[in-house]
């Protein structure tokens, strides 16, 4: 009944307290078709996680994902990896019960896709519909609305921002991170607006999704000190995008590649002019269709291909000082604050793409300086197997901090090595 009263709340807002956009409510639109994603006027007056505009979610949302009732989109104001005031679109789903904590607090969980594309229309405001609705079977991955639906089930509202915001800004930490605390802070203004009560958020993301939760968790102290994050999960963390280029070049997911160097160069003009000025004239627009694939997409169409061919000097164009710079500022993680929310760290030992070291070196620097820290090293598996294997415990650890059973860490971290292979897959 709870649940009711504040769909009404929110249908109230949407319709006499926020502006709307024209565009058509009954039939998913890709982003870069819908009106309803445009620059609102004014924005970069508007506070950080402020609500720009908001509507039901158009379409058959909640028959796609499981154990939903209803689902919004809401565009809100954010910040970009240069400072500079920016937007983006979250979709919160309201789950058809929702939990509630002794103390009397629902969970709002933040969920971080990994869209990993340059693409606007890979975005998981639409890409719910589609993309992410489907498994990768040759690649081992499941479809993620069913962890949606799972998520939804046990009674947590589920917030899923399109952290790359509107410029489809893959790779750039500092934007993601940015957007992901706002779309808590404007979920959370929604919930004052509609006198929802008392809500405890967490954060979660994987693999390209890790990198907004885990930037997040850095920026909160400086970006947005007052905004309670009751915990963050990351796993599969690629922490140090520079040193992991050529893991991915020649692989199943070359296409990761050729998004994040196209999507990382969207913010920074000096490095995407020499970005483009460093191709092979004949194939400079096949890279750069990249733009235009989604995930699926661009996975299919550059798998396995050396990505270092599109470019006239190889390998050695990629070690350019102004494109160094912009690795280093958005690739490197751990260099942006000590987060003060518990976290639980989970990866493969033997993660393919995104080594473990790199991990143990984030988690080791947080925890001597007195971060909470849980860290799961699996002994089996790999990047993709660790989707499903680090599942359970990822869940066990949010449901110990939405039902306030959590104990932080007093004497350090816990760094552990366990033995997890749901997948029964080496990869």
């Amino acid at each position: 009944m709870r649940s009711l009263i504040w769909m009404a709340g929110v249908c109230a807002a949407s319709q006499q307290l926020l502006p709307q956009a024209p565009g058509n409510t009954t039939t998913p639109l890709r982003p870069s078709q819908d009106p309803w994603y445009t620059t609102p006027a004014g924005f970069e007056t508007a506070e950080p996680g402020e609500i720009l505009r908001i509507r039901s979610a158009p379409g058959n949302l909640t028959s796609i994902i499981g154990n939903a009732t209803t689902a919004y989109n809401i565009l809100y104001r954010t910040t970009d990896s240069r400072y500079q005031p920016s937007w983006a679109v979250t979709t919160l789903i309201i789950p058809n019960v929702t939990y509630v904590s002794p103390s009397g607090s629902k969970a709002l969980l933040s969920y971080q896709f990994a869209y990993d594309s340059a693409a606007i229309d890979a975005s998981p405001s639409y890409g719910l519909y589609n993309e992410l609705s489907q498994a990768f079977p040759t690649l081992g991955i499941p479809a993620s609305t069913d962890l949606v639906a799972e998520l939804l089930g046990q009674g947590w509202i589920i917030n899923t921002p399109d952290y790359e915001g509107f410029n489809a800004s893959f790779g750039c930490t500092i934007q993601s991170g940015h957007a992901t605390l706002d779309s808590v802070r404007a979920v959370l203004n929604l919930a004052r607006l509609t006198d929802f009560g008392n809500v405890t958020a967490a954060i979660w993301g994987y693999s390209g999704g890790s990198l907004a939760t885990e930037a997040a968790a850095e920026l909160q102290v400086q970006y947005a000190p007052n905004l309670a994050i009751a915990g963050a999960v990351v796993g599969g963390l690629p922490a140090d995008l520079p040193a992991d280029l050529h893991l991915f070049n020649k692989s199943p997911l070359s296409g990761d590649l050729v998004a994040l160097l196209v999507g990382l160069t969207t913010q920074y003009p000096d490095a995407d002019a020499y970005l483009q000025s460093r191709l092979h004239p004949e194939n400079a627009s096949e890279f750069y269709n990249a733009k235009t694939m989604v995930t699926g997409e661009g996975i299919n169409f550059f798998s396995m291909k050396d990505i270092y061919d599109y470019f006239i000097g190889g390998v050695e164009d990629l070690q350019a000082p102004v494109l160094q710079k912009v690795f280093d500022t958005e690739g490197k993680l751990g260099y942006h604050g000590v987060p003060t929310v518990p976290m639980f760290f989970y990866k493969a030992i033997g993660d393919e793409y995104c080594p473990v070291n790199e991990t143990d070196a984030v988690v080791n620097k947080y925890c001597g300086v007195g971060a909470d820290i849980t860290y799961d090293r699996n002994t089996v598996g790999g990047h993709v197997a660790e989707i499903t294997n680090g599942q359970d415990r990822a869940i066990n650890w949010l449901w110990s901090v939405f039902n306030e059973s959590y104990v932080s860490h007093t004497l350090g971290c816990t760094i552990r090595n366990v033995t997890v292979n749901i997948t029964s897959s080496p990869s």
